[in-house]
């Protein structure tokens, strides 16, 4: 078992379910009260009122974004504390589903936040919350899923990924992306983020 990398599933699915939470209780707020300021609203480029008044927040059957995220995070919540306490042994189907539903949210959170940098150019707080804990998240199980070689990879292949891991490469690259989409928002708004 890979108790760091279950470790990291729990802490960023729990920090992904808190900021849907709090995003549910904003959007009721906002539903109750258009003209209300929310408390992720801290300047024009840092407001969390701006991106849910968009297209982009509902973009699954007119299911507001932050609600699939209350279902969705309190499941990979369940399987890290199985993982961790319950002495739980996932089959690789389990961990390749698992890794693919991860991935295909990763994708989905980093669609609304190039969405939100470039076609809203606003920013949510606590989107960029759940951004980040998905790229964690994402992190995690593929950790956990190149780990256990749950996709075959060859033998002299599995090999090179096994001590790529094990000299801790794979967090240079999740430090990276994390950097460079720092960038990417800061060549956007620049100093307007403090505004």
């Amino acid at each position: 078992m890979h108790k760091k990398a279950f470790w990291v599933l729990l802490a960023f699915a729990a920090v992904a379910l808190v900021a849907a939470l709090t995003l549910s209780v904003e959007k009721i707020h906002l539903l109750q009260e258009p003209d209300a300021v929310l408390s992720c609203s801290i300047n024009v480029v840092l407001n969390c009122s701006t991106v849910m008044e968009s297209w982009q927040s509902a973009v699954f059957f007119g299911i507001p974004n932050m609600f699939i995220g209350l279902m969705a995070f309190p499941v990979l919540i369940t399987v890290a504390v199985a993982a961790l306490w319950g002495g739980a042994k996932f089959s690789r189907n389990f961990l390749r589903a698992m890794t693919i539903g991860v991935g295909l949210g990763t994708v989905f959170a980093y669609w609304l936040f190039f969405n939100s940098l470039y076609d809203i150019r606003v920013l949510c707080p606590w989107c960029l919350l759940v951004t980040i804990s998905c790229t964690f998240m994402f992190a995690a199980t593929t950790h956990i899923g190149l780990r256990e070689n749950i996709w075959n990879l060859k033998k002299s292949t599995n090999a090179a990924v096994q001590k790529f891991l094990k000299a801790g490469y794979h967090q240079l690259v999740v430090a990276a992306w994390l950097v460079l989409m720092v960038a990417l928002v800061f060549l956007q708004f620049g100093a307007d983020l403090f505004a």
